[in-house]
């Protein structure tokens, strides 16, 4: 089986969201609506893509992918790339593809200068922190994940103004 890591094209849209819809599947979330695919799709291939989409092949057909974009660390004064979303298929691990996309997300950091590479892995997925750990990655258990959804959000900023008002800041 010949393996491969590669940047996405359109072309690549249904076989990437098959892969989220398994990805949900395996982690036992709810597969993104259609209205959700669809901006998938445009923020990784529009005019203005918000991510890096990386695809992992075997045999010309993807089976695995590797989300990423930058954030920044001021203490750093670098940039850091996060990896929002590191699957593949079931039916492919242990195929050496997982360790030939994540190599690929290694020098993807680097290449940009990065300072770091980060990601959050779920507590009960053992087989995902098997491989970072043998990857030697640092658990950072003295940092707590927190989250604010939209929906969170629009209730405590519905009557205000999305912008400063003008006398701000003169």
């Amino acid at each position: 089986m010949a393996s491969s890591i590669r940047v996405a094209v359109p072309d690549d849209a249904d076989a990437f969201l098959a892969l989220v819809d398994a990805l949900a599947d395996y982690e036992a979330l709810p597969r993104p609506t259609s209205d959700a695919k669809g901006r998938l799709v445009r923020d990784a291939f529009g005019s203005n893509p918000r991510f890096t989409l990386f695809v992992g092949e075997v045999d010309g057909t993807v089976r695995g992918y590797a989300v990423v974009f930058e954030t920044y660390s001021t203490f750093l004064a670098m940039p850091s790339l996060y990896l929002e979303d590191f699957f593949v298929h079931p039916d492919h691990r242990r195929s050496g593809l997982g360790s030939l996309l994540f190599d690929h997300v290694e020098r993807e950091a680097l290449a940009r200068g990065c300072g770091r590479l980060e990601w959050v892995c779920l507590e009960e997925n053992a087989i995902g922190i098997n491989f970072y750990a043998k990857r030697e990655a640092r658990h950072l258990s003295e940092w707590r994940a927190y989250r604010l959804t939209a929906d969170d959000l629009r209730p405590r900023h519905a009557d205000r103004p999305s912008s400063p008002p003008e006398s701000i800041g003169q």
